[in-house]
């Protein structure tokens, strides 16, 4: 199942008990972090993420609020005795900054830490269960959203044929891959009479800090779900504008012009104490908004 729970939700300064940019992307029990703001840790363990999981940390750009969390993270699994390989992704300076905090600390890590640059649209991991890519967006710094697509699930069983054609239990899983059964006589049962297709897999965009911006879409396009920044409500447009962000109802029309499934809003700005009409703004719009409030899990 891919779902993601939401730990940080609000823009540059804390406010309101919500915090700076961080969410956790899950999938068959791993853990993908995306952002890593202060107070990062501290959720974690509040919503019972297992850091002992997370083998992929993603840095969409290097505003505080997106990462002064991570040098914490990374010295907090040395001392619990961290074995896992880590992989962290973002772009090019955050290498340097990471290094030469863990350098004058006089830091030993005791697991393998891997840097990958990010310096445009790109594929960044693809494995047997799931493609992420990463694609720019439209923010005062370089700065990314990432795409996570969950592969094609096995095919389906189909039991009463199965049993029918007494195909042996040993062979129910090659059957998932899509192969043919043969006997022992050299009779071919296809495994379109065994089996049928299985579902899609879902996929889920997390959109990072940016303004208005229909360059994204071909990236997004008929995603299940998408959590992206809505910074302001629709009356602060222009200032918006003038900060690189974007409002609720731009949220909500990207969302409408890229047909997805479902809408996430983030990124509040610390002016606005309450947050119902960030969502009751973007759903004129695009109806199948909901806010991306913190400790809430949202199945893709």
């Amino acid at each position: 199942m891919l779902a993601v729970t939401i730990l940080g939700n609000n823009s540059a300064v804390p406010a309101f008990d919500r915090h700076p940019t961080s969410q956790v992307v899950t999938l068959d029990g791993d853990n993908f972090l995306v952002d890593c703001g202060e107070g990062t840790q501290i959720q974690m363990i509040n919503y019972k993420i297992r850091r002992s999981k997370i083998s992929h940390i993603f840095i969409s750009h290097l505003h505080g609020d997106h990462y002064f969390g991570l040098v914490g993270l990374i010295n907090s699994f040395s001392l619990l005795s961290h074995q896992q390989e880590l992989h962290i992704f973002g772009p090019s300076p955050l290498q340097e900054i990471i290094e030469m905090q863990i350098k004058v600390a006089d830091t030993r890590l005791c697991y393998p830490l891997h840097f990958h640059t990010i310096s445009g649209a790109d594929t960044l991991v693809d494995n047997e269960k799931i493609e992420i890519r990463c694609f720019p967006t439209h923010h005062r710094i370089e700065c990314y959203g990432f795409s996570f697509r969950e592969k094609k699930k096995p095919r389906k069983l189909i039991l009463e044929s199965i049993r029918e054609n007494n195909i042996p239990l040993h062979f129910y899983e090659r059957l998932k891959n899509g192969e043919d059964f043969i006997t022992t006589a050299g009779e071919v049962i296809k495994n379109e009479w065994l089996t049928i297709e299985g579902p899609k897999g879902k996929t889920y965009a997390f959109c990072a800090d940016t303004k208005y911006n229909e360059t994204m879409i071909d990236h997004i396009r008929d995603a299940d779900m998408i959590y992206h920044e809505a910074t302001y409500l629709d009356n602060l447009r222009e200032r918006a504008e003038e900060r690189f962000h974007s409002t609720s109802k731009q949220a909500a029309l990207i969302a409408k012009k890229a047909n997805v499934g479902k809408l996430l809003l983030g990124h509040f700005s610390s002016k606005y104490d309450t947050l119902e009409e960030f969502e009751q703004e973007a759903r004129e719009v695009f109806p199948n908004s909901e806010l991306a409030l913190e400790g809430v899990t949202f199945k893709v």
